[in-house]
Parts: structure tokens; sequence; C-alpha cells
């Protein structure tokens, strides 16, 4: 600013001595409007006058661009501060890690990562406050391949047998398994070299409680991005909420559907009934002829009408996790149950392990990405489970009731 002012002066026809004369000036003559403004002074003067006034906008121009770039970097500083507000809420420092998240704040990959890394903290708290007392054990893991994740899991509890609730943040190359399951899904892979560039990341978690009439919860959000040979990115976002109850209660699956219905119809009403129906044709076991359980939603390979409304949809969903389901493990932690119920609760248990190791998606490509964490991958499978031979519920027990709706699907909401 100090060396823009001589410069606007002498560019005005006057050196910086002339501006006290100038000034005196037009101070004697005066500036009335009633006489033109500026009809009482000198041409040269006048020249002057028009510099200084062309100065004074140039620094009051100035002035505003220094300002806005103040209130940019505040706002910028501020987005920071909310980061890392954010950020330490989490059960553990994000995956990527803070500086990353900051440097790439509006990719859609750093987005999803504060979603999943959100869903998780609220997930756990919430079942903490639930199980009163009970700690989850956080465990942060890296890939060498690249990427890691955050494990977070809860054993024995007084309400959960075991409650894990995973984080993954993974990317490097797929392998040619994992490429081919894609392919067979539709997907239009070219690689480079052999090579498929990839990176995703997702939160998942299956919940088991130790009392057979608090259901298993299992949902999973993720987001997916490949990188083509000739440098174009498909994307995808996939994922669902479903639940599998021991015995059915109509009350809490219609609330449970009903919660995740208004979740879809924020977006979209006709959603809700696709991704219901998706649900329950995807959690089939087909040699048992039996949904693992009452269903959800399910979606898979989502990628319109646009990356912004997909991740919007996806963030709603999230979102209704824990009031679909902590009110109804309130309901029911500390409801009385016979041997026989846990016995059936056991055999169930075995159908949700069935599903998982022979059909499960997650699971499979998992198992085929080198560097994956065995440990995370089986965390979705109970602490106990059982295989009777031949077992048969009798007729018109709360047994075979369940049995009905797993093998004839229900609409349970409107």
């Amino acid at each position: 600013m100090s060396l823009l002012l001589p410069l606007l002066l002498r560019g005005a026809g006057g050196a910086r001595g002339a501006l006290r004369p100038c000034c005196r000036a037009a101070s004697r003559r005066g500036l009335s409007s009633s006489s033109g403004g500026w009809a009482g002074v000198r041409p040269g003067r006048r020249s002057l006058l028009a510099g200084l006034a062309g100065a004074a906008a140039a620094l009051a121009g100035l002035g505003l661009v220094r300002r806005a770039e103040m209130v940019s970097r505040e706002a910028a500083a501020e987005e920071e501060d909310e980061l890392s507000r954010r950020c330490g809420d989490f059960m553990a420092p994000p995956v990527s890690g803070l500086r990353e998240l900051r440097s790439r704040r509006q990719d859609m990959r750093s987005r999803m990562e504060m979603l999943i890394m959100e869903t998780q903290s609220q997930v756990c708290r919430a079942l903490a406050q639930v199980d009163r007392g009970a700690a989850f054990t956080v465990d942060r893991w890296e890939r060498k391949e690249g990427g890691g994740g955050i494990s977070c899991v809860l054993q024995d509890g007084n309400v959960f047998e075991k409650a894990g609730v995973n984080v993954s943040v993974v990317f490097g190359h797929l392998s040619e398994e994992a490429a081919q399951q894609m392919k067979s899904r539709g997907k239009t892979l070219k690689t480079k070299n052999g090579k498929l560039p990839f990176c995703a990341m997702g939160v998942s978690s299956v919940i088991h409680p130790k009392n057979p009439h608090v259901p298993t919860i299992h949902f999973n959000y993720r987001y997916f991005e490949i990188e083509n040979a000739d440098g174009t990115k498909q994307w995808w976002f996939g994922g669902g909420t479903d639940l599998t109850p021991t015995y059915l209660n109509e009350e809490d699956a219609v609330h449970f559907h009903k919660t995740l219905k208004e979740a879809c119809d924020q977006h979209n009403p006709e959603l809700y009934p696709k991704y219901k129906k998706w649900c329950d044709d995807y959690f089939y076991i087909k040699h048992r002829g039996e949904r693992r359980g009452i269903g959800g939603i399910f979606f898979d390979d989502l990628d319109s009408p646009s990356k912004e409304e997909v991740f919007q949809f996806v963030q709603s969903c999230a979102k209704a996790i824990v009031p679909c389901y902590v009110p109804i493990v309130k309901k029911h932690a500390h409801d009385s149950f016979t041997p026989e119920e846990k016995l059936w609760q056991q055999l169930r248990r075995g159908r949700y392990v069935e599903f998982n190791l022979v059909y499960d998606r997650g699971t499979k490509f998992g198992l085929a990405t080198p560097g994956s964490r065995i440990e995370s991958i089986l965390m979705s499978l109970p602490l106990t489970a059982r295989w009777q031979y031949m077992h048969t519920p009798p007729e018109k027990s709360r047994e075979a009731e369940i049995l009905e709706v797993l093998r004839n699907p229900k609409d349970w909401v409107h």
C-alpha cells in the first residue's frame, strides 16, 4: 500500500507535495453541489483531485480485497477448527489423518471417511450407554498395501454378547479375484499393466445381544472408487441396515422399518420399497430356503442421480441406525427368557454364520483382498452358535412363527 499511493498521485499529473495547495484551494472555493461540485476548481487541480479520488477508490478496493482475504482465512480456520472438533468425538483419530483430510476436505473420500467415523462413534456410544459401563476395545490397524482401519468391539457385556463396529479405509490395487467379482456384477474395468488402482471405505457392524428377545442388527455403508487405465474414475456407494430377530415382535418390526422408510422418503418415496425388496432378496440363504432376518434396506453399485445426492441419501440412512434399533434394545434388554428360548437363539445364529461365510459380498471381497485383516472381516460372527441335526420347531409355536416370516417376507409399512 505504501508504494501504491505515490504511483497513483504521479499518474494524476502532480507530485506528492502538490497535495496541500490543492486541498487549500479546494477548501477556499468549496465543492458544493449547487456550484456543480468541480466547477470552481482550475483544470490542473481538477486533474489532481481526480487522481486523488482514483487513489482513494483503489485503496478502498485494496482494503476490501484484504478484508476478503482475511475473512477467507478466518473461514478456513473455522473450518479447520470444526474438523478438529468433529474428529475429537471419534473413537480414535481418523484413518487418513487430520492433515490429509484437511488437504482434500471437499473430496468425497474425505467426506465419506468423516461420515463413517462419526457413525462408528455415535453407535458405539449409544450401545455403551445401554450396556451401562461396558467398554469397547478400540483397535487401530494398518494395511501394508495401503490404508487401515479402526475396530471397536464389545464382548461379554451386560446386554451385548458381542458388538463390533468396524471402519476401514483401504487403497491399492485390486486383486484379480476381487476384480472378477466386480465384473460379474456388470462393472467394466480397464486395467493398466494388469493393475487396477482403487480406494474403498466403509463402516460395518453386527451386534449380537445376549437376550433372545433382543434382535441382532447389521449395517454397512461404503464407498468405492476405481481408476481405469485411461485415468477416468468409476465410483459407487452401497449399504443397508437389516434386523434379525430370534422371535417375532410385530411392533418392533414396524418401528424398525418405519424409521428406515422415513430416512429413504426424505430423498425419494420410491427408494424404500425398492431397497426393502432388494434386502429380502440379498439376505436369502438359498440352501435353507430362508431369509436371514426380517429385512430392512439394501442397495449396491449406486451411482446415480449424482455423487452428492447419493452421499446425502447414505448420510440419512446412517443417521437412522441408532433410532431404529436402540429403542428396541431398551425395550427388551431385561425381558426374562427360558433355556429353550436361548437354544433357539443359538440355532438361528448358526444360520447367520452360514450366510456370512457362504454368500456375503463384503466377507468374500475382504477374503479376496491382499492384506485384509481377518479379525475385522470375521468380527460379524457371534461368540456362540449351534447346529443341531434335523431340528424342527413345533407347529404354531413362536419358533414356527418367525420361520414363516423368514420364508415369506412381509410388508411392514406402506
